[in-house]
């Protein structure tokens, strides 16, 4: 047998890096919990789509204000129908339940403010509104 080059062992790493990472956000979301509700304020870092490519993504943000957060949004396809969208340096007031998914803090978004306009997710309730 033929020992691994180098590269071929980057290339492995990326891989098993790539699945894990995409199995974690596959998995179910934990539920929103009206009792862990919280506002935030922020600038927009970062916008994701779990998976990046093909399937049904769904929109996360990295939102930088006191602390760097992650904040779950939606189906991309709601973000579509509703005509909006995000980008790197967006100011918004996030109000959503904080939750902890594989040990990592999450805010679970029920109604994001950007620019006067409120994009409403979920009901008051945490059921989602797509």
């Amino acid at each position: 047998m033929t020992p691994c080059g180098p590269i071929h062992k980057d290339l492995l790493r990326l891989a098993a890096i790539v699945f894990i990472a995409t199995s974690v956000f596959s998995q179910a979301l934990p539920k929103y919990n009206p009792a862990t509700e919280t506002k935030l304020k922020g600038i927009v870092d970062q916008v994701k789509l779990v998976p990046p490519t093909g399937g049904k993504p769904v929109a996360y943000l990295v939102l930088k204000g006191q602390a760097t957060v992650q904040i779950f949004l939606c189906p991309k396809s709601f973000l579509d129908e509703m005509g909006v969208s995000f980008k790197s340096g967006d100011e918004i007031q996030v109000t959503g339940s904080k939750v902890k998914q594989d040990g990592e803090d999450l805010i679970l978004a029920r109604e994001v403010v950007t620019a006067g306009d409120t994009l409403t997710l979920r009901f008051k309730d945490g059921k989602p509104a797509w």
